[in-house]
């Protein structure tokens, strides 16, 4: 198990190995973004459906981060797990858990697979209400997402493979390839072809599915550090609960995005004035597209600080596992003050890309929305804290205080504080300041929880075991 690779979580400077695997891994989840966004562009640009297509991909949306949240709790698990194996030059575990890990892949894509055979239709139609057109189109859209989730799922799986073993260049390869396709694809298919919502979705399945295809023949072809066995796809009991001892907080913070997407949409349809209502709710689902560029490129240094930390934890390196906790954080505001002031900047061309050539009403969006990015992103730099401690927490096998961070962040705050500006008559742009006050309180709670944290995992330990 010696080898290169390997040896640069254990040797290579903490702030260089950071940034020297973060920026892909940065990369790659921001590119999981790209397919959310690029749908909405191209739909809400379709003309006099556009914006009850908009309602459709928000209403569509929790499902999606759900997918995300499973597929990328289980991945965090596989790959925590697997870096503190390969840290510990545990052979046999690191084959069972890849054998594993493919083995619950498939138990994740048979469940979303029902859900777009039965649950479609009532999932879409419980938010639509009376809009008609929007919960067609976002049955129609959701259905062949969920019918060929596989690549999604897969695909993260397979990323953490690569993760796991320090080749972060390879899954970002992997994950460009089926952004780049879905791009030209959503073009090709929604206006040449003619097709809709439809080939929104078509366009996103296949650029999942080539993800997939890229990230296996990669960890196949040159994974190395990895034994592949068909044996080791026999479920292990003990390996399953290892992985998900980490994987299920985080699949449950993950998750937690969904329940936030779902509970807004519906608390800003409580506003009296219906036009009102479902401008807020086209705007926050075009808003939270956006956004995500900030959360999951605060994921990609968070999944990180995961695996360096894993790995030196698991070699008891003490001045090793400071450091890294010390520059993740860092490095997690840098890249959270980068971001900041790009949306700050940038806002009003942001908003452009989902005009509408239907006038007013994409006028209105456009607005609303640039009030959103604008109020908003005060709050990332906050959020940036809290992901990165979230990160450390899993890495030291926390399962409990990662997840209270989210539901902090995600729900707590934010539900009230939402519905509490929705009584306002500046709702359109008060309610947005929601989510700078709950970074900010979660931020504030999390350091304290890391201090508590730190005093029980690392202050105990020797500088090597």
């Amino acid at each position: 198990m010696e080898n290169r690779e390997q040896n640069k979580m254990a040797t290579m400077p903490m702030r260089g190995l950071i940034w020297k695997m973060g920026l892909p891994m940065i990369i790659s989840m921001i590119l999981q973004s790209v397919y959310n966004i690029v749908d909405t562009a191209f739909v809400i640009n379709m003309g006099e459906d556009g914006i009850a297509g908009n309602l459709a991909l928000t209403y569509a949306f929790p499902v999606q981060l759900l997918m995300i949240a499973i597929g990328v709790g289980t991945g965090v698990g596989i790959n925590a797990l697997l870096s503190r194996q390969l840290g510990e030059k545990d052979v046999t575990g690191v084959q069972k858990t890849v054998g594993n890990g493919i083995f619950i892949g498939i138990c994740i894509y048979a469940i979303f697979l029902l859900f777009g055979l039965f649950g479609c239709n009532w999932f879409i139609s419980m938010q639509a209400g009376g809009n008609e057109k929007a919960a067609e189109m976002g049955v129609q859209y959701l259905k062949i997402c969920c019918l060929l989730s596989f690549g999604s799922i897969g695909f993260t799986i397979y990323e953490r493979f690569l993760q796991a073993t320090g080749k972060t260049l390879f899954s970002t390869i992997a994950q460009v390839s089926g952004a780049a396709a879905n791009i030209v694809l959503d073009y090709v298919f929604i206006y040449p072809c003619g097709m809709g919502i439809e080939g929104a979705a078509w366009a996103t399945v296949i650029g999942q599915i080539l993800s997939l295809i890229v990230a296996m023949v990669l960890h196949y072809c040159a994974n190395k550090e990895i034994k592949n066995s068909i044996k080791a796809l026999k479920p292990s009991g003990s390996i399953i609960l290892a992985i998900y001892k980490v994987g299920i907080s985080a699949a449950l913070m993950q998750g937690l995005l969904s329940v936030m997407m779902l509970g807004m949409t519906k608390i800003l349809g409580t506003v009296e004035a219906t036009e009102t209502a479902e401008l807020l709710q086209g705007s926050f689902g075009i808003y939270y597209k956006i956004m995500q560029f900030a959360l999951f490129a605060a994921f990609g240094l968070s999944n990180t600080i995961i695996s360096v930390l894993s790995f030196n934890y698991g070699m008891k390196d003490k001045e090793r596992v400071k450091s890294c906790i010390k520059y993740g954080i860092i490095d997690s505001v840098i890249v959270a003050l980068v971001i900041t002031v790009l949306f700050e900047s940038l806002a009003g061309p942001l908003a452009k890309l989902f005009a509408m050539a239907d006038g007013a009403g994409g006028d209105e969006i456009q607005r609303v929305v640039v009030y959103a990015v604008r109020i908003a992103s005060i709050g990332y730099v906050f959020m940036a804290v809290s992901v990165a401690v979230q990160g450390v927490l899993q890495a030291f096998r926390y399962a409990l205080l990662p997840l209270l961070i989210s539901f902090l962040r995600l729900c707590l705050l934010v539900f009230p504080v939402a519905y509490c500006f929705t009584l306002f008559r500046d709702v359109l742009s008060l309610v947005w300041w929601t989510f700078p006050i709950a970074e900010t309180i979660t931020a504030a709670i999390s350091v304290l929880l890391l201090k508590i944290a730190c005093r029980k995992r690392v202050t105990p330990m020797d500088r090597k075991g």
